[in-house]
């Protein structure tokens, strides 16, 4: 999943890092199931810590059909990301098509209390030989 060119978007210091890869053993396109992984880093290049309360994605398939997941924190937990240091998680989104992209916004905290978004950057699910989102 490491060997491909992440997708990056960086808001008020906090850098996301998306690398997507498709899990072949998990799909059954002959059931219409076209299953994903995805390994986030998230960074704070910034001189306060933050801390990641909340996300907001973003999903659409191939045929246009839009469905967005919100939820407290991520894989179970709200990181406190200090200056300099980075935060990694994975995780997974099936899709009813072979294609689709993701994206969407984690809902920050600063060492003040100040909340803002930090941009998950678009990223393409596509199988391996399909269309891709530059």
């Amino acid at each position: 999943m490491h060997d491909s060119h992440p997708y990056e978007a960086e808001t008020e210091g906090v850098v996301v890092r998306v690398r997507p890869a498709y899990l072949a053993g998990q799909s059954d396109p002959d059931e219409g199931r076209w299953v994903w992984a995805y390994q986030v880093e998230i960074e704070n290049r910034g001189d306060t810590a933050v801390q990641l309360m909340a996300r907001r994605w973003i999903i659409t398939d191939a045929t246009g059909h839009v469905e967005t997941v919100r939820g407290p924190g991520v894989v179970g937990e709200q990181p406190l990301i200090a200056p300099g240091d980075s935060y990694s998680y994975a995780s997974g989104c099936p899709l009813p098509t072979p294609s689709g992209t993701m994206e969407g916004a984690y809902t920050m905290t600063d060492a003040t209390g100040r909340a803002f978004e930090a941009a998950i950057p678009a990223f393409s699910l596509d199988v391996p030989g399909g269309r891709v989102l530059n």
